[in-house]
């Protein structure tokens, strides 16, 4: 098939790319938006169907949703296809969801429960995988300098979520909506495998909110979910931020911690602060040579698995995260990866698998082989085109 690209710098990107190279597809890709996040709708319009209008394409395929991109597709009459790998992605409230030409596929089984209803023949559930043949290839050429270099007892690669987090700019006036919203967050770092945040916000603590912070702003045609968006924009990235902090604070008191991250780490004084890790080549890197790999989900990921987790077995690496509901339905913990549902519990682990290596290494080597028969990309690029 011929497939049109449109990208925006996504990591997955290019192991999309390469993907389709080896299932036998050609691509071209449409890259301005790489370079320039201003690029205006119009903008993408003329893009999409100039290069629709010049080529011939079985369909058009990116990373998240565009609204412009479906509503192109739509009147030439070629299918989009997109593959949500983030959350929230607004842009999902936007009509364009209803077009006959979609294909969207989620990975996050209540975001597919929220949204299939929207377009229920075009909207399709899929969780995430990962580049088997090209982590192999990094992780099969690993030197004794990147021993040196990568090697940890306990590592996490991500963000703290501190300099994305709108939340902080509700100033503690003293107020009922501050106190409230604190408790409610409070309440949300307590609870894994269960996010409640947007059924606990009122019209009115919405509406009191609303004037307090810059609210997100939905676009004229579309679903303006403001709940949603304040649940995940705002108080998901602050749940996901506390946690963050909170729980890697803890493990760096007690155990070496490698911290591979752009954000402040000004608040992890025992950490050991790495900067940032290059996606293509050093993660597999740090995630095969790391004892206890570190994940933490981002709330407003509500059920699934995010990319984290893939790629960290992907690259034959121990798994610690936080317990989701859709674990189970692709893992076995204590078998291919391990969860934790409280701080307790995630500084016992640590503690137990650092002294039961050769348990740790048995449970690396089944989770890759799992994800490597089960979730690679060629898999579920086969998987969606089926559709």
């Amino acid at each position: 098939m011929n497939i049109l690209l449109y990208r925006y710098n996504s990591i997955c990107e290019p192991d999309i790319i390469d993907t389709f190279a080896r299932l036998g597809h050609t691509t071209d890709e449409i890259t301005e938006e790489m370079t320039n996040k201003d690029i205006s709708p119009k903008q993408c319009l003329n893009l999409v169907s100039g290069a629709l209008k010049n080529g011939r394409y079985d369909l058009v395929f990116s990373i998240n949703f565009f609204p412009v991109v479906s509503e192109v597709c739509n009147i030439f009459h070629v299918p989009y296809f997109c593959w949500i790998v983030d959350s929230p992605v607004m842009e999902l409230y936007s009509h364009s969801v209803r077009n006959s030409w979609n294909r969207i596929f989620l990975f996050d089984y209540a975001l597919y429960e929220e949204f299939a209803p929207e377009n229920p023949e075009h909207i399709f559930y899929l969780p995430l995988g990962v580049n088997t043949v090209r982590v192999d290839e990094v992780t099969g050429s690993i030197t004794p300098e990147d021993r040196r270099r990568y090697s940890a007892d306990v590592s996490f690669v991500g963000s703290l979520y501190t300099e994305k987090c709108p939340y902080n700019r509700l100033k503690d006036d003293g107020s009922y909506l501050k106190g409230y919203l604190d408790g409610l967050i409070e309440a949300q770092l307590k609870v894994y495998g269960y996010n409640f945040l947007e059924e606990c916000i009122t019209e009115s603590l919405l509406g009191d909110f609303k004037q307090r912070v810059p609210f997100y702003r939905f676009p004229e045609r579309s679903n303006q979910n403001e709940k949603a968006a304040m649940a995940h924009l705002y108080l998901g990235n602050k749940v996901t931020e506390q946690e963050r902090l909170r729980l890697l604070a803890a493990v760096s008191r007690r155990f070496p911690l490698d911290l591979y991250t752009g954000s402040d780490v000004s608040g992890l004084p025992d950490a050991h602060a790495r900067g940032l890790a290059k996606t293509a080549t050093e993660m597999p890197r740090i995630f095969h040579l790391s004892r206890i790999n570190l994940n933490f989900t981002s709330k407003p990921i509500r059920t699934g698995l995010p990319l984290r987790v893939w790629d960290i077995l992907g690259a034959g690496g121990f798994v610690l995260t936080n317990y989701q509901t859709e674990i189970t339905e692709y893992f076995e913990p204590g078998k291919e990866l391990e969860t934790f549902a409280s701080e307790d519990e995630l500084l016992d682990k640590i503690s137990y698998y650092l002294e039961h290596e050769e348990e740790r290494r048995q449970i690396a080597r089944n989770g890759y082989e799992k994800v490597k028969a089960e979730a690679s990309f060629e898999l579920r690029i086969r998987q969606m085109l089926e559709h």
